[in-house]
């Protein structure tokens, strides 16, 4: 065996020599592994789903309310804002978009839930979500709705019933209203189911809404127009009560609201922080306990004549092999809890490959660490002292 392979096999056989403090490691560097796996996954799953509304919207411009922040802190402005931006050279038409929370009663216990109802105008084709627009001129009948696939149990087992060919009667703020079709919208962490709606439906369910304020206006423009151009044009013209944005900064501007205007995105990111110094803490332990039951062996290399950085590289190749080792489990039961939690809480947890290199160097590094305040002992080693 050459020189140059020495150090990677010393390390195995030293790691493989307990296997009981090996096993140990393995499961600390898989449980951070899957911490850190889950933070990232619920952060991930929080900004997928708080943009899949926006990122459906039919129309290369949005105007809202510039008191406006997110969907769940929303402000009203006149529809005539909207129309006189259909006057700018470019637009091709506009939507206006009610939208609100309102109370559903479960037609199956009769609990009430609120629930985000979207009002659009059924002539026009507003949302790219292949529900809504297979169902849409179903919306043109009076008390008719159209529920989300993707809502959680406590609204009842709607869309089970629906494909059974049950009649789905129900009501939203003391009105009977008749399910006339599903569609597919992740719930958020702000809300918990979806109903689609005409606009007049929607002001005939939501009684305390005054027609004519809206809540987002879609702008659709000519397939030759140039957005920025159209864009900077109706920022001048238009009063500064409303504000107008691309569909991608609209979705942005979501992800900023949840990522800094509440405290969610920082708890994720700290648990990832957690997780990292916990799986540190363990690599540190085991290498520090394998360092000082071998000493004497590590004495015995130095009196031979080995050098110090010959040991320390046997120390770091200790600490990636257990980052390497550690990593498979815990990737694989990440899979599995995304796939739960996806199941119970129908909020889009989904693995990247991304995600999974990103881990895997995290815990490179973590290792990495570990292994340099471990190694500290070994440098002090002294053969004459040991013996």
């Amino acid at each position: 065996m050459t020189q140059k392979k020495k150090p990677l096999f010393l390390s195995w056989l030293q790691l493989r020599k307990e296997r009981a403090r090996l096993l140990v490691a393995i499961a600390g560097i898989s449980f951070a592994n899957v911490l850190m796996f889950l933070q990232m996954g619920f952060r991930g799953a929080l900004f997928s789903s708080a943009v899949e509304f926006h990122h459906s919207l039919n129309g290369e411009l949005v105007m809202m309310s510039s008191r406006s922040r997110s969907l769940i802190s929303l402000d009203r402005f006149t529809e005539r804002r909207l129309y006189q931006a259909a006057g700018v050279a470019g637009v091709a038409s506009v939507s206006p978009i009610y939208l609100n929370t309102i109370q559903w009663r479960n037609p199956d216990n009769k609990e009430i839930w609120d629930i985000y109802a979207i009002g659009i105008n059924p002539e026009h084709q507003v949302l790219n979500i292949p529900g809504v627009e297979a169902n849409r001129k179903q919306l043109r009948q009076p008390d008719t709705a159209l529920f989300n696939l993707g809502s959680r149990q406590e609204f009842g087992a709607i869309a089970q019933q629906f494909q059974a060919g049950k009649l789905i009667a129900t009501e939203i703020n003391e009105r009977q209203v008749q399910i006339q079709g599903l569609f597919k919208l992740s719930p958020t962490f702000g809300i918990n189911a979806y109903l689609v709606t005409s606009d007049v439906n929607f002001l005939r369910m939501a009684t305390f809404r005054q027609g004519g304020l809206i809540d987002i206006g879609v702008i659709k423009l000519q397939p030759n127009a140039d957005i920025q151009a159209v864009l900077a044009e109706m920022r001048s013209r238009l009063p500064s009560d409303v504000k107008v944005m691309t569909r991608e900064d609209y979705a942005k501007a979501e992800v900023a609201f949840w990522n800094a205007s509440t405290p969610v995105g920082y708890t994720f990111d700290l648990g990832v922080v957690i997780a990292f110094i916990v799986g540190a803490v363990i690599v540190y332990q085991i290498l520090y306990s394998d360092v000082t039951d071998h000493l004497p062996e590590y004495a015995t290399l130095k009196a031979m004549g080995f050098r110090d950085r010959y040991l320390l590289l046997v120390v770091f190749q200790e600490a990636l092999i257990l980052a390497v080792m550690g990593f498979v489990p815990g990737t694989a039961i990440a899979l599995g809890i995304y796939r739960i939690t996806n199941v119970a809480t129908m909020l889009p947890m989904a693995m990247d490959l991304g995600r999974i290199v990103f881990v895997l160097i995290l815990t490179a590094i973590m290792s990495s660490v570990s292994a340099a305040m471990a190694v500290r002992k070994l440098q002090t080693a002294d053969p004459a002292d040991i013996f």
